[in-house]
């Protein structure tokens, strides 16, 4: 099923708008192998359990610090700062990170929104996106689609995109798998590595992706729905993930 700029959808609403958003964001890791997923957020780290559970047996876990955990969220290893930054440098880790602005060439800012010498507002700060995004793949999670998070051009750059990592000569290690909004999943196949829609959550068109979006976005003339939970994944997301629904405080449609 595929959706125009300009054509309603009519898909069926007994899936949320936050499930699709689970369902993408575990898609992020399909494929990965044994690599330690670092989700950032509820909807991501839903995403990575979820893998885990169906897909993605082989994933390593974390609880954001210094443990690798099952399932369930109990321990089940130490995991030394040291050797995660081993990880992290030898591409062995999928990081799934925030944006506060984004590029069409995935440049990302999470430290601060205005002129750098006097800021309008103070955001975590770089932290560690530059060697994230150089050394292991990072996806991102943007829980509020518009043009004030999709920008023409970040006011900082943390997490470095295709653009300056070519310029710089560090395209080695660097790869940013996709994107995933509260309205669609967007990768970097676009020409010269720009950004392009890949797909819609039901409910959503085409043509409403683009007004929230703050540059010219790539896409083909038929965008498709992003894919369908089977049953058991709604059952897990529902009854074994988050029983308690904090996915819908996350996205609210």
């Amino acid at each position: 099923m595929t959706t125009t700029g300009t054509e309603a959808t009519t898909a069926p609403r007994t899936v949320s708008r936050a499930e699709y958003c689970v369902i993408a964001c575990a898609e992020a890791w399909r494929g990965n192998g044994e690599v330690l997923a670092s989700p950032m957020g509820l909807i991501p780290a839903f995403g990575a359990r979820l893998a885990k559970r169906t897909f993605a047996p082989d994933l390593l876990l974390t609880d954001g610090e210094a443990m690798l955990v099952g399932l369930d969220g109990t321990a089940e290893g130490w995991l030394p700062y040291r050797r995660h930054l081993t990880m992290v440098t030898g591409g062995r880790r999928h990081v799934m990170m925030g944006a506060s602005q984004i590029d069409r060439f995935g440049n990302q800012n999470i430290s601060c929104i205005g002129d750098w010498e006097r800021p309008a507002r103070q955001l975590l700060g770089v932290r560690g996106a530059p060697v994230n995004t150089l050394n292991n793949p990072v996806s991102y999670w943007v829980p509020k689609h518009s043009t004030r998070v999709f920008v023409a051009r970040v006011d900082m750059v943390s997490g470095v995109g295709y653009d300056r990592a070519e310029a710089a000569g560090v395209t080695r290690f660097h790869r940013l798998p996709r994107v995933v909004s509260d309205l669609g999943v967007l990768d970097f196949g676009g020409p010269g590595h720009a950004m392009r829609l890949v797909s819609v959550h039901p409910g959503v068109t085409v043509a409403e992706v683009r007004a929230a979006t703050g540059f010219e976005l790539t896409a083909a003339e038929e965008v498709p729905y992003t894919r369908e939970p089977t049953a058991e994944e709604l059952r897990l997301i529902r009854e074994v993930i988050d029983p308690k629904g904090l996915r819908d405080r996350e996205v609210r449609v």
